[in-house]
């Protein structure tokens, strides 16, 4: 199946459901106290949501790569926040796991999704190195100082 919108990826469909479950439990009066962590969590799951909207208007699938893999990296910094939520008693354990494991499946579908699309990148033809060779010099004249030439090898 082709894909032509961002919306219709697995792991952006997952990243959103991610957002929800985050702006549902920061929405509580817990988190009234510590709006910073609030905002902490929300810009993370909202950060995975946009990194795979983003990667994917990209030209080149090394850069959507790239922008996938910050992805993983908002999902891991929500989890590590999730911890400090859960501590100051801001979510319950219940709200806690729900959230925990939809990062984890966000992560999981990104990973699987990179393994893919770095299977299609074709590798780069080998570079190889071919020097100048250079005329000896006739007499004392015709030497050069090495600045002269350095543009002239490949």
């Amino acid at each position: 199946m082709k894909v032509s919108r961002f919306e219709d990826l697995e792991c952006w469909k997952d990243a959103r459901m991610l957002a929800k479950h985050v702006y549902g439990a920061t929405r509580g009066k817990s988190f009234g106290r510590d709006a910073l962590l609030a905002g902490r969590i929300q810009v993370a799951a909202s950060s995975t949501m946009a990194y795979v909207a983003e990667g994917f208007s990209r030209k080149t699938k090394q850069e959507f790569m790239t922008f996938l893999y910050m992805a993983v990296s908002s999902t891991a910094e929500l989890q590590s926040y999730l911890y400090v939520a859960l501590d100051q008693g801001y979510i319950s354990k219940a709200q806690f796991n729900r959230i925990y494991e939809q990062a984890n499946r966000t992560t999981v579908c990104i990973d699987g999704f990179v393994r893919d699309l770095h299977g299609r990148i074709p590798k780069p033809p080998e570079k190889t190195r071919v020097l100048k060779k250079r005329a000896k010099p006739k007499d004392e004249d015709d030497y050069i100082d090495a600045s002269d030439y350095m543009d002239q090898i490949d």
